[in-house]
Protein backbone atom coordinates (compact mmCIF):
# COMPACT_ATOMS: atom_id res chain seq x y z
CA UNK A 1 0.00 0.00 0.00
CA UNK A 2 1.07 3.68 -0.77
CA UNK A 3 1.63 6.15 1.39
CA UNK A 4 -1.34 8.04 -0.03
CA UNK A 5 -3.44 5.11 -0.23
CA UNK A 6 -3.55 5.03 3.45
CA UNK A 7 -4.02 8.41 4.64
CA UNK A 8 -6.80 7.99 2.56
CA UNK A 9 -7.78 5.18 4.36
CA UNK A 10 -7.13 7.17 7.55
CA UNK A 11 -8.84 10.03 7.14
CA UNK A 12 -11.89 7.87 6.42
CA UNK A 13 -12.33 6.76 10.01
CA UNK A 14 -12.89 3.06 11.29
CA UNK A 15 -15.24 1.04 9.18
CA UNK A 16 -16.90 -2.43 9.28
CA UNK A 17 -13.25 -3.39 7.16
CA UNK A 18 -10.89 -0.83 8.90
CA UNK A 19 -9.87 -1.06 12.64
CA UNK A 20 -7.73 1.06 14.70
CA UNK A 21 -5.00 0.45 16.70
CA UNK A 22 -2.35 2.73 19.05
CA UNK A 23 -0.72 -0.48 19.78
CA UNK A 24 -0.91 -4.07 20.66
CA UNK A 25 -0.01 -5.28 24.06
CA UNK A 26 -3.04 -8.27 24.28
CA UNK A 27 -2.57 -10.87 22.50
CA UNK A 28 -5.98 -12.19 23.66
CA UNK A 29 -8.10 -8.71 22.51
CA UNK A 30 -6.30 -8.82 18.90
CA UNK A 31 -7.07 -11.76 18.27
CA UNK A 32 -10.89 -11.17 18.86
CA UNK A 33 -10.47 -8.70 16.53
CA UNK A 34 -9.02 -10.91 13.71
CA UNK A 35 -12.03 -13.73 14.80
CA UNK A 36 -14.46 -10.66 13.89
CA UNK A 37 -12.73 -10.18 10.65
CA UNK A 38 -12.51 -13.93 9.84
CA UNK A 39 -16.06 -14.12 10.37
CA UNK A 40 -16.92 -11.43 8.33
CA UNK A 41 -15.97 -10.38 5.18
CA UNK A 42 -12.00 -9.70 5.86
CA UNK A 43 -10.36 -6.50 7.13
CA UNK A 44 -7.77 -4.43 7.61
CA UNK A 45 -6.12 -3.30 11.24
CA UNK A 46 -3.94 -0.41 11.29
CA UNK A 47 -1.46 -0.39 14.37
CA UNK A 48 0.52 2.79 15.08
CA UNK A 49 -3.47 5.34 14.79
CA UNK A 50 -4.79 6.79 17.62
CA UNK A 51 -8.45 5.17 17.04
CA UNK A 52 -10.07 8.49 19.60
CA UNK A 53 -8.16 10.92 17.11
CA UNK A 54 -6.98 8.90 13.81
CA UNK A 55 -2.91 10.60 14.29
CA UNK A 56 -0.45 8.59 13.37
CA UNK A 57 1.85 7.71 16.51
CA UNK A 58 5.22 6.71 15.60
CA UNK A 59 6.01 3.15 15.84
CA UNK A 60 9.77 2.54 16.83
CA UNK A 61 11.77 -0.46 15.59
CA UNK A 62 11.55 -2.33 18.39
CA UNK A 63 7.68 -1.90 18.72
CA UNK A 64 7.05 -2.81 14.94
CA UNK A 65 9.06 -6.19 16.16
CA UNK A 66 7.32 -7.28 19.12
CA UNK A 67 3.96 -5.60 17.68
CA UNK A 68 4.54 -8.35 14.61
CA UNK A 69 5.25 -10.87 17.21
CA UNK A 70 2.33 -10.56 19.25
CA UNK A 71 0.20 -10.45 15.78
CA UNK A 72 1.33 -13.86 14.65
CA UNK A 73 1.10 -15.42 18.12
CA UNK A 74 -2.47 -14.41 18.41
CA UNK A 75 -2.78 -15.69 14.77
CA UNK A 76 -1.77 -18.78 15.87
CA UNK A 77 -2.53 -19.44 19.24
CA UNK A 78 -5.52 -17.74 20.12
CA UNK A 79 -7.72 -18.06 17.09
CA UNK A 80 -9.69 -21.69 16.47
CA UNK A 81 -8.60 -22.53 13.56
CA UNK A 82 -5.74 -20.54 13.33
CA UNK A 83 -5.40 -17.86 10.67
CA UNK A 84 -3.07 -16.34 8.04
CA UNK A 85 -2.47 -13.24 8.40
CA UNK A 86 -0.02 -10.74 6.17
CA UNK A 87 1.38 -7.41 7.75
CA UNK A 88 3.28 -4.34 6.10
CA UNK A 89 5.03 -1.34 7.23
CA UNK A 90 4.38 1.86 5.73
CA UNK A 91 6.12 5.02 6.09
CA UNK A 92 4.26 8.13 6.51
CA UNK A 93 5.23 11.77 6.91
CA UNK A 94 8.29 10.33 8.70
CA UNK A 95 6.37 7.96 10.73
CA UNK A 96 5.83 3.66 10.66
CA UNK A 97 2.28 1.96 10.60
CA UNK A 98 1.53 -1.69 10.82
CA UNK A 99 -0.95 -2.77 8.11
CA UNK A 100 -2.11 -6.56 9.30
CA UNK A 101 -4.51 -7.66 6.54
CA UNK A 102 -7.33 -10.48 7.76
CA UNK A 103 -8.48 -12.32 4.95
CA UNK A 104 -12.73 -13.61 5.18
CA UNK A 105 -12.27 -16.95 6.30
CA UNK A 106 -13.22 -20.65 4.80
CA UNK A 107 -13.47 -22.60 7.44
CA UNK A 108 -16.10 -20.43 9.97
CA UNK A 109 -17.58 -20.11 12.59
CA UNK A 110 -13.69 -18.80 13.89
CA UNK A 111 -13.49 -18.25 17.38
CA UNK A 112 -10.87 -17.29 20.34
CA UNK A 113 -8.98 -19.37 22.99
CA UNK A 114 -12.08 -19.26 25.37
CA UNK A 115 -14.49 -20.36 22.15
CA UNK A 116 -15.89 -17.20 21.92
CA UNK A 117 -17.26 -16.46 18.44
CA UNK A 118 -17.28 -12.61 17.50
CA UNK A 119 -17.91 -10.83 14.22
CA UNK A 120 -17.67 -6.82 13.00
CA UNK A 121 -20.92 -4.96 13.74
CA UNK A 122 -20.08 -1.72 11.90
CA UNK A 123 -16.67 -0.82 13.38
CA UNK A 124 -17.19 -2.38 16.01
CA UNK A 125 -17.29 -6.07 16.99
CA UNK A 126 -19.99 -8.45 18.82
CA UNK A 127 -20.06 -11.68 20.58
CA UNK A 128 -22.20 -14.61 18.19
CA UNK A 129 -25.20 -16.19 20.57
CA UNK A 130 -27.95 -17.18 18.64
CA UNK A 131 -28.25 -20.68 17.04
CA UNK A 132 -29.25 -19.30 13.93
CA UNK A 133 -26.45 -17.00 13.07
CA UNK A 134 -24.04 -19.74 14.29
CA UNK A 135 -25.62 -21.88 11.83
CA UNK A 136 -25.50 -19.26 9.10
CA UNK A 137 -21.73 -18.82 9.83
CA UNK A 138 -21.25 -22.54 9.12
CA UNK A 139 -23.50 -22.67 5.79
CA UNK A 140 -21.18 -19.76 4.54
CA UNK A 141 -18.55 -22.12 5.20
CA UNK A 142 -20.18 -25.11 3.50
CA UNK A 143 -19.76 -27.06 7.03
CA UNK A 144 -23.95 -26.74 7.42
CA UNK A 145 -26.96 -26.34 5.10
CA UNK A 146 -29.88 -25.90 6.56
CA UNK A 147 -31.75 -28.38 4.42
CA UNK A 148 -29.57 -30.93 6.47
CA UNK A 149 -30.37 -30.29 9.80
CA UNK A 150 -32.70 -33.14 11.41
CA UNK A 151 -36.78 -32.65 12.15
CA UNK A 152 -36.98 -34.11 15.97
CA UNK A 153 -40.38 -35.40 15.75
CA UNK A 154 -40.42 -36.74 12.33
CA UNK A 155 -40.14 -40.21 11.19
CA UNK A 156 -39.87 -42.10 7.73
CA UNK A 157 -43.44 -42.82 8.02
CA UNK A 158 -44.07 -39.15 7.26
CA UNK A 159 -43.15 -40.06 3.68
CA UNK A 160 -45.95 -39.65 0.71
CA UNK A 161 -45.22 -43.08 -0.75
CA UNK A 162 -46.88 -42.69 -3.73
CA UNK A 163 -45.03 -39.37 -4.46
CA UNK A 164 -41.44 -40.97 -3.62
CA UNK A 165 -42.47 -43.83 -5.61
CA UNK A 166 -43.38 -42.04 -8.66
CA UNK A 167 -39.58 -39.85 -8.22
CA UNK A 168 -38.12 -42.62 -7.67
CA UNK A 169 -38.89 -44.85 -10.37
CA UNK A 170 -38.68 -41.88 -12.56
CA UNK A 171 -35.78 -40.64 -12.02
CA UNK A 172 -33.83 -44.07 -11.22
CA UNK A 173 -35.67 -46.20 -13.36
CA UNK A 174 -35.49 -48.93 -11.19
CA UNK A 175 -38.26 -51.15 -9.14
CA UNK A 176 -38.82 -49.01 -5.90
CA UNK A 177 -39.89 -51.51 -2.55
CA UNK A 178 -41.60 -50.16 0.82
CA UNK A 179 -39.75 -52.16 3.01
CA UNK A 180 -36.29 -50.82 1.73
CA UNK A 181 -38.37 -46.94 1.94
CA UNK A 182 -35.49 -46.37 5.03
CA UNK A 183 -32.39 -47.25 3.00
CA UNK A 184 -33.48 -45.07 0.31
CA UNK A 185 -33.93 -41.95 2.28
CA UNK A 186 -30.70 -42.19 3.99
CA UNK A 187 -28.89 -43.45 0.36
CA UNK A 188 -30.91 -40.01 -1.05
CA UNK A 189 -29.59 -37.93 2.14
CA UNK A 190 -33.40 -36.87 3.04
CA UNK A 191 -32.93 -38.01 6.87
CA UNK A 192 -30.71 -40.09 9.11
CA UNK A 193 -31.49 -42.54 12.30
CA UNK A 194 -35.42 -42.48 11.34
CA UNK A 195 -35.92 -38.53 11.09
CA UNK A 196 -36.05 -36.55 7.75
CA UNK A 197 -34.37 -33.50 6.81
CA UNK A 198 -35.82 -30.41 6.11
CA UNK A 199 -34.98 -31.40 2.34
CA UNK A 200 -36.95 -34.68 2.71
CA UNK A 201 -40.22 -33.17 4.56
CA UNK A 202 -39.74 -30.35 2.13
CA UNK A 203 -40.06 -32.61 -0.73
CA UNK A 204 -41.97 -35.76 -0.25
CA UNK A 205 -43.39 -35.41 3.55
CA UNK A 206 -46.92 -36.20 3.25
CA UNK A 207 -47.73 -34.02 7.14
CA UNK A 208 -47.14 -30.42 6.25
CA UNK A 209 -48.45 -29.12 8.55
CA UNK A 210 -46.46 -31.17 10.87
CA UNK A 211 -42.94 -31.24 9.42
CA UNK A 212 -42.75 -27.89 7.88
CA UNK A 213 -44.39 -25.30 9.77
CA UNK A 214 -42.86 -22.53 9.53
CA UNK A 215 -41.86 -22.61 5.63
CA UNK A 216 -44.62 -21.95 3.12
CA UNK A 217 -45.92 -18.89 0.81
CA UNK A 218 -47.88 -16.11 2.08
CA UNK A 219 -50.22 -14.46 -0.62
CA UNK A 220 -51.73 -11.51 -0.84
CA UNK A 221 -53.15 -10.06 -3.81
CA UNK A 222 -54.00 -6.23 -3.13
CA UNK A 223 -56.67 -3.85 -4.51
CA UNK A 224 -54.01 -0.73 -4.45
CA UNK A 225 -50.10 -0.02 -4.61
CA UNK A 226 -48.91 -0.40 -1.11
CA UNK A 227 -48.79 -3.11 1.07
CA UNK A 228 -50.16 -1.29 4.17
CA UNK A 229 -53.35 -0.46 2.65
CA UNK A 230 -56.57 -2.69 4.17
CA UNK A 231 -58.75 -3.72 1.14
CA UNK A 232 -56.87 -6.67 -1.06
CA UNK A 233 -58.90 -8.95 -3.37
CA UNK A 234 -57.97 -12.25 -2.06
CA UNK A 235 -55.32 -13.49 0.67
CA UNK A 236 -53.67 -17.07 2.10
CA UNK A 237 -51.15 -19.20 3.22
CA UNK A 238 -50.32 -21.51 0.82
CA UNK A 239 -48.62 -24.89 2.39
CA UNK A 240 -47.45 -28.32 1.54
CA UNK A 241 -44.66 -29.65 -0.43
CA UNK A 242 -42.48 -27.41 -2.14
CA UNK A 243 -44.23 -28.79 -5.58
CA UNK A 244 -47.93 -28.05 -3.86
CA UNK A 245 -46.33 -24.50 -2.48
CA UNK A 246 -45.20 -23.90 -6.37
CA UNK A 247 -48.45 -25.40 -7.94
CA UNK A 248 -50.91 -23.65 -5.27
CA UNK A 249 -48.61 -19.94 -5.93
CA UNK A 250 -48.50 -20.02 -9.45
CA UNK A 251 -52.13 -20.38 -9.66
CA UNK A 252 -52.67 -17.28 -7.44
CA UNK A 253 -50.58 -15.66 -9.45
CA UNK A 254 -51.88 -16.04 -12.79
CA UNK A 255 -55.45 -15.88 -11.51
CA UNK A 256 -54.48 -12.42 -10.59
CA UNK A 257 -53.29 -11.38 -14.23
CA UNK A 258 -55.39 -9.66 -16.85
CA UNK A 259 -55.04 -11.78 -20.58
CA UNK A 260 -54.54 -9.37 -23.33
CA UNK A 261 -55.38 -10.28 -26.86
CA UNK A 262 -52.36 -8.58 -28.64
CA UNK A 263 -52.89 -10.06 -32.54
CA UNK A 264 -54.32 -12.75 -31.59
CA UNK A 265 -58.51 -13.12 -33.08
CA UNK A 266 -61.28 -12.08 -30.76
CA UNK A 267 -62.22 -15.44 -29.52
CA UNK A 268 -58.75 -16.11 -28.15
CA UNK A 269 -57.95 -16.98 -25.02
CA UNK A 270 -55.70 -14.22 -25.01
CA UNK A 271 -51.89 -14.14 -23.44
CA UNK A 272 -51.12 -13.42 -20.56
CA UNK A 273 -50.29 -9.94 -19.38
CA UNK A 274 -46.50 -11.41 -18.17
CA UNK A 275 -45.22 -14.48 -19.74
CA UNK A 276 -45.58 -17.57 -17.47
CA UNK A 277 -42.32 -18.55 -17.81
CA UNK A 278 -40.97 -15.42 -15.29
CA UNK A 279 -43.78 -16.80 -12.85
CA UNK A 280 -42.42 -20.17 -13.52
CA UNK A 281 -38.77 -19.43 -13.03
CA UNK A 282 -38.71 -16.70 -10.25
CA UNK A 283 -41.03 -18.40 -7.90
CA UNK A 284 -39.00 -21.62 -8.63
CA UNK A 285 -35.61 -19.60 -7.43
CA UNK A 286 -37.57 -18.13 -4.41
CA UNK A 287 -38.76 -21.91 -2.98
CA UNK A 288 -35.67 -23.73 -4.21
CA UNK A 289 -32.70 -21.07 -3.08
CA UNK A 290 -34.25 -19.06 0.07
CA UNK A 291 -32.54 -19.21 3.02
CA UNK A 292 -34.26 -21.95 5.25
CA UNK A 293 -32.12 -21.14 8.54
CA UNK A 294 -34.66 -18.17 8.70
CA UNK A 295 -37.81 -19.56 9.88
CA UNK A 296 -40.09 -17.13 7.61
CA UNK A 297 -42.05 -17.36 4.91
CA UNK A 298 -41.67 -16.68 1.15
CA UNK A 299 -44.03 -13.14 0.76
CA UNK A 300 -46.04 -13.37 -2.94
CA UNK A 301 -47.43 -10.04 -2.70
CA UNK A 302 -49.79 -8.67 -5.84
CA UNK A 303 -50.55 -4.91 -6.51
CA UNK A 304 -52.06 -3.09 -9.41
CA UNK A 305 -48.73 -2.10 -10.72
CA UNK A 306 -46.41 -5.08 -9.64
CA UNK A 307 -45.79 -8.52 -8.63
CA UNK A 308 -43.24 -8.96 -5.83
CA UNK A 309 -41.54 -12.07 -4.84
CA UNK A 310 -39.46 -11.66 -1.39
CA UNK A 311 -37.39 -14.41 -0.26
CA UNK A 312 -36.41 -14.56 3.23
CA UNK A 313 -32.28 -14.58 3.01
CA UNK A 314 -29.93 -12.31 0.90
CA UNK A 315 -28.13 -13.82 -2.12
CA UNK A 316 -25.67 -16.11 -0.32
CA UNK A 317 -21.50 -16.60 -1.03
CA UNK A 318 -20.56 -12.86 -2.21
CA UNK A 319 -23.54 -13.00 -5.17
CA UNK A 320 -24.80 -9.87 -6.12
CA UNK A 321 -27.66 -8.60 -8.37
CA UNK A 322 -25.28 -8.16 -11.17
CA UNK A 323 -24.24 -11.37 -11.06
CA UNK A 324 -27.48 -13.62 -11.03
CA UNK A 325 -28.29 -11.52 -13.93
CA UNK A 326 -25.55 -13.21 -16.03
CA UNK A 327 -26.51 -16.63 -15.44
CA UNK A 328 -23.81 -16.66 -11.96
CA UNK A 329 -24.89 -18.60 -9.35
CA UNK A 330 -24.33 -20.40 -5.62
CA UNK A 331 -26.31 -23.40 -4.13
CA UNK A 332 -27.43 -22.47 -1.18
CA UNK A 333 -29.64 -25.47 -0.52
CA UNK A 334 -27.95 -28.22 -2.60
CA UNK A 335 -30.02 -31.04 -1.75
CA UNK A 336 -33.01 -29.69 -2.57
CA UNK A 337 -31.54 -27.90 -6.11
CA UNK A 338 -30.35 -31.53 -7.04
CA UNK A 339 -33.86 -33.07 -6.68
CA UNK A 340 -36.26 -30.09 -7.91
CA UNK A 341 -35.81 -30.85 -11.53
CA UNK A 342 -37.71 -34.07 -10.40
CA UNK A 343 -40.55 -32.39 -8.71
CA UNK A 344 -40.38 -28.42 -9.91
CA UNK A 345 -40.40 -27.25 -13.19
CA UNK A 346 -36.29 -26.04 -12.65
CA UNK A 347 -33.63 -26.72 -14.55
CA UNK A 348 -31.00 -25.97 -12.22
CA UNK A 349 -28.43 -24.96 -14.63
CA UNK A 350 -28.56 -20.97 -13.46
CA UNK A 351 -30.80 -20.08 -16.23
CA UNK A 352 -33.98 -19.33 -15.16
CA UNK A 353 -33.22 -15.47 -14.08
CA UNK A 354 -31.49 -14.82 -17.84
CA UNK A 355 -34.61 -16.91 -19.37
CA UNK A 356 -36.96 -14.69 -17.20
CA UNK A 357 -35.24 -11.31 -17.72
CA UNK A 358 -35.15 -12.39 -21.88
CA UNK A 359 -39.17 -12.98 -21.76
CA UNK A 360 -39.85 -9.77 -20.06
CA UNK A 361 -37.18 -7.12 -18.70
CA UNK A 362 -38.89 -5.17 -16.67
CA UNK A 363 -37.67 -7.40 -13.25
CA UNK A 364 -35.96 -5.57 -10.53
CA UNK A 365 -33.64 -7.49 -8.31
CA UNK A 366 -33.01 -6.11 -4.81
CA UNK A 367 -30.70 -7.72 -2.12
CA UNK A 368 -31.58 -6.30 0.76
CA UNK A 369 -29.12 -7.03 3.54
CA UNK A 370 -30.53 -5.10 6.46
CA UNK A 371 -33.79 -6.67 5.73
CA UNK A 372 -32.67 -9.98 5.39
CA UNK A 373 -34.19 -10.69 2.22
CA UNK A 374 -34.24 -11.27 -1.30
CA UNK A 375 -37.14 -9.31 -3.42
CA UNK A 376 -37.78 -9.52 -7.26
CA UNK A 377 -40.15 -7.11 -8.26
CA UNK A 378 -42.19 -7.51 -11.59
CA UNK A 379 -43.62 -4.51 -13.33
CA UNK A 380 -46.79 -4.65 -14.97
CA UNK A 381 -47.93 -3.12 -17.95
CA UNK A 382 -48.52 0.45 -17.87
CA UNK A 383 -51.40 0.74 -19.59
CA UNK A 384 -53.14 -1.97 -16.74
CA UNK A 385 -51.95 -0.06 -14.10
CA UNK A 386 -55.20 2.34 -14.03
CA UNK A 387 -57.19 -0.70 -14.40
CA UNK A 388 -56.88 -3.33 -13.21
Amino acid sequence: MEAAELLKLISLGETSFVQFKRDVTNEVGIAQEMVAFSNSKGGKILIGIDDKTGNIVDLSFEDIQRINRNLVNAAQNHVKSPIWIESETIEVEGKRVIIASIQEGTNKPYMDKEGLIFMKNGSDKRKVTSKEELSRLLQSSSNLYAEEMLINNSTYEDINIDDFRKFYEEKYKEQFYKEQLGRYIENLDLGKDGKLNQAGALLFTKYPEKNITSFFITAVWFKGLHKWESEYWSSDNLKGTLRQQYEKGYAFVINSLTKLQAEQSINSLGKSEIPEIVIQELLTNALVHRDYFINDTVKLFIFRDRIEIISPGVLPNNLTEEKIKKGIRKKRNPLIDSFAADVLQYRGIGSGILRALQAYPDIEFINDKEAEEFKVIIKRPSLLKQNV
